[in-house]
Protein backbone atom coordinates (compact mmCIF):
# COMPACT_ATOMS: atom_id res chain seq x y z
CA UNK A 1 0.00 0.00 0.00
CA UNK A 2 1.64 3.47 -1.03
CA UNK A 3 1.63 5.61 1.59
CA UNK A 4 -0.42 9.32 1.10
CA UNK A 5 0.11 12.95 2.61
CA UNK A 6 -3.12 12.50 4.56
CA UNK A 7 -2.57 9.34 5.85
CA UNK A 8 -3.88 8.23 9.68
CA UNK A 9 -2.56 5.83 11.51
CA UNK A 10 -4.43 4.64 14.17
CA UNK A 11 -3.10 2.18 17.26
CA UNK A 12 -6.07 0.67 19.09
CA UNK A 13 -4.39 -1.02 21.63
CA UNK A 14 -6.34 -0.06 24.97
CA UNK A 15 -8.75 2.28 23.13
CA UNK A 16 -12.46 2.78 23.67
CA UNK A 17 -14.46 0.56 20.65
CA UNK A 18 -17.25 3.81 19.69
CA UNK A 19 -14.87 6.27 20.02
CA UNK A 20 -12.17 5.41 17.82
CA UNK A 21 -14.38 3.71 15.22
CA UNK A 22 -16.41 7.54 15.02
CA UNK A 23 -13.09 9.50 14.85
CA UNK A 24 -12.14 7.24 12.18
CA UNK A 25 -14.98 8.00 10.41
CA UNK A 26 -14.88 11.64 10.38
CA UNK A 27 -11.60 11.33 9.54
CA UNK A 28 -12.81 9.44 6.15
CA UNK A 29 -15.33 11.47 5.41
CA UNK A 30 -13.34 14.21 5.22
CA UNK A 31 -11.25 12.66 2.88
CA UNK A 32 -8.16 10.87 5.00
CA UNK A 33 -7.10 7.73 4.34
CA UNK A 34 -7.12 5.49 8.18
CA UNK A 35 -5.62 2.80 9.06
CA UNK A 36 -6.52 1.11 12.26
CA UNK A 37 -3.58 -1.15 13.74
CA UNK A 38 -4.03 -3.45 16.21
CA UNK A 39 -7.60 -3.90 16.06
CA UNK A 40 -8.12 -6.66 18.29
CA UNK A 41 -7.23 -4.76 21.51
CA UNK A 42 -9.96 -2.24 20.69
CA UNK A 43 -12.36 -3.00 23.94
CA UNK A 44 -16.14 -2.62 24.88
CA UNK A 45 -16.88 -1.30 27.64
CA UNK A 46 -19.72 -3.27 29.92
CA UNK A 47 -20.19 -6.62 31.42
CA UNK A 48 -18.67 -9.20 29.13
CA UNK A 49 -22.07 -11.15 29.85
CA UNK A 50 -24.17 -8.70 28.35
CA UNK A 51 -21.62 -7.82 25.36
CA UNK A 52 -21.29 -11.85 24.33
CA UNK A 53 -24.78 -12.08 25.16
CA UNK A 54 -25.69 -9.00 22.36
CA UNK A 55 -23.41 -10.22 20.11
CA UNK A 56 -24.69 -13.95 20.48
CA UNK A 57 -27.97 -12.89 19.70
CA UNK A 58 -27.34 -10.70 16.78
CA UNK A 59 -25.91 -13.75 15.35
CA UNK A 60 -29.40 -15.50 15.25
CA UNK A 61 -30.32 -12.42 12.76
CA UNK A 62 -31.28 -13.91 9.40
CA UNK A 63 -33.67 -14.12 6.70
CA UNK A 64 -35.95 -16.77 5.26
CA UNK A 65 -35.86 -15.56 2.20
CA UNK A 66 -32.76 -15.26 -0.61
CA UNK A 67 -29.20 -15.38 1.00
CA UNK A 68 -28.16 -12.82 -1.00
CA UNK A 69 -30.51 -10.18 1.47
CA UNK A 70 -28.99 -11.92 4.56
CA UNK A 71 -27.45 -9.84 6.82
CA UNK A 72 -23.73 -10.73 7.15
CA UNK A 73 -22.11 -11.09 10.72
CA UNK A 74 -18.69 -10.23 11.11
CA UNK A 75 -16.84 -12.35 14.17
CA UNK A 76 -13.00 -11.28 13.15
CA UNK A 77 -12.06 -8.75 15.13
CA UNK A 78 -11.02 -6.64 12.16
CA UNK A 79 -14.13 -6.79 10.41
CA UNK A 80 -15.89 -5.94 12.94
CA UNK A 81 -14.10 -3.00 13.88
CA UNK A 82 -14.45 -1.83 9.95
CA UNK A 83 -18.39 -2.81 10.13
CA UNK A 84 -19.20 -0.70 13.14
CA UNK A 85 -16.98 1.82 11.20
CA UNK A 86 -19.53 1.36 8.45
CA UNK A 87 -22.18 1.63 10.58
CA UNK A 88 -21.41 5.68 11.55
CA UNK A 89 -21.04 6.77 7.73
CA UNK A 90 -23.94 7.62 5.43
CA UNK A 91 -23.74 4.14 3.72
CA UNK A 92 -26.67 4.65 0.94
CA UNK A 93 -24.53 7.90 -0.49
CA UNK A 94 -21.50 8.43 -2.64
CA UNK A 95 -19.82 9.80 -0.18
CA UNK A 96 -20.07 7.15 2.90
CA UNK A 97 -18.78 4.41 0.62
CA UNK A 98 -16.10 6.41 -0.28
CA UNK A 99 -15.37 7.13 2.79
CA UNK A 100 -15.57 3.69 3.87
CA UNK A 101 -13.00 2.31 1.44
CA UNK A 102 -10.56 4.96 2.65
CA UNK A 103 -10.81 2.83 6.03
CA UNK A 104 -8.22 -0.09 6.48
CA UNK A 105 -8.36 -2.16 9.63
CA UNK A 106 -5.59 -4.72 10.68
CA UNK A 107 -5.04 -7.05 13.45
CA UNK A 108 -1.31 -6.68 14.84
CA UNK A 109 0.76 -4.44 13.01
CA UNK A 110 1.24 -5.40 9.31
CA UNK A 111 5.30 -4.87 8.35
CA UNK A 112 4.36 -2.09 6.00
CA UNK A 113 3.45 0.12 8.97
CA UNK A 114 5.80 -0.78 11.61
CA UNK A 115 8.12 1.88 11.72
CA UNK A 116 6.05 4.85 11.16
CA UNK A 117 4.11 6.48 14.08
CA UNK A 118 1.15 5.91 15.02
CA UNK A 119 -2.10 8.02 16.82
CA UNK A 120 -4.20 7.63 19.57
CA UNK A 121 -7.80 9.64 20.31
CA UNK A 122 -7.35 11.19 23.58
CA UNK A 123 -10.90 10.99 24.85
CA UNK A 124 -11.01 7.31 23.81
CA UNK A 125 -8.70 5.30 26.30
CA UNK A 126 -9.64 2.61 28.21
CA UNK A 127 -7.72 3.16 31.66
CA UNK A 128 -10.65 6.09 32.27
CA UNK A 129 -13.51 3.46 32.20
CA UNK A 130 -14.79 2.85 35.67
CA UNK A 131 -16.64 -0.04 34.65
CA UNK A 132 -15.59 -3.57 33.08
CA UNK A 133 -14.74 -4.08 29.56
CA UNK A 134 -14.03 -7.24 27.38
CA UNK A 135 -11.33 -6.41 24.34
CA UNK A 136 -12.53 -7.38 20.53
CA UNK A 137 -9.83 -10.45 20.72
CA UNK A 138 -11.51 -12.25 23.49
CA UNK A 139 -14.97 -11.01 21.53
CA UNK A 140 -13.97 -12.65 18.93
CA UNK A 141 -13.17 -15.96 20.46
CA UNK A 142 -16.59 -16.11 22.29
CA UNK A 143 -18.69 -15.96 18.97
CA UNK A 144 -16.31 -17.99 16.89
CA UNK A 145 -14.02 -15.73 15.13
CA UNK A 146 -11.07 -16.52 13.91
CA UNK A 147 -7.91 -14.32 15.09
Amino acid sequence: MKLMSNELILDANNQILGRLASYAAKRAINGDMVIVINAEKAVISGKRSNIVEEAKRRLKTRTLGHQEHAPVHQRRPDLYFRRVVRGMLPWYKAKGRAAYHRVHVYVGVPEEFAGKSTTTVPGANASKLSSSYISLQNLASEIGGEI
